[in-house]
């Protein structure tokens, strides 16, 4: 495998946590209002990219591979488990 082969793997591998962790702050804010704005935008999107991350790769050291529909529902229900703890004060 080439280096750009494997850096294209890397992003795909990462892709879901990207877009989860881009998209569920801002939609959270119209969603649960004031309470949301615990941190600043760019501090909630960098933890839930890092939180993101382990949960994607706990999977595939878990499963052996990537892809798998629980890891995925795993992403989500801890993305949203951490937002939940960062909009309480």
């Amino acid at each position: 495998m080439g280096f750009l082969a494997a850096i294209n793997h890397v992003l795909n591998f990462l892709a879901p946590a990207l877009w989860l962790a881009l998209l569920l702050p801002v939609f959270a804010r119209f969603v649960m209002g004031e309470r949301a704005v615990a941190r600043t935008l760019s501090w909630q999107i960098a933890l839930h990219f890092v939180v993101g991350c382990g949960v994607l790769l706990a999977g595939l050291v878990l499963f052996g591979r990537d892809g798998k529909m629980l890891i995925y529902l795993a992403l989500v229900l801890v993305l949203a488990s951490t937002q939940c703890l960062l909009a309480r004060r």
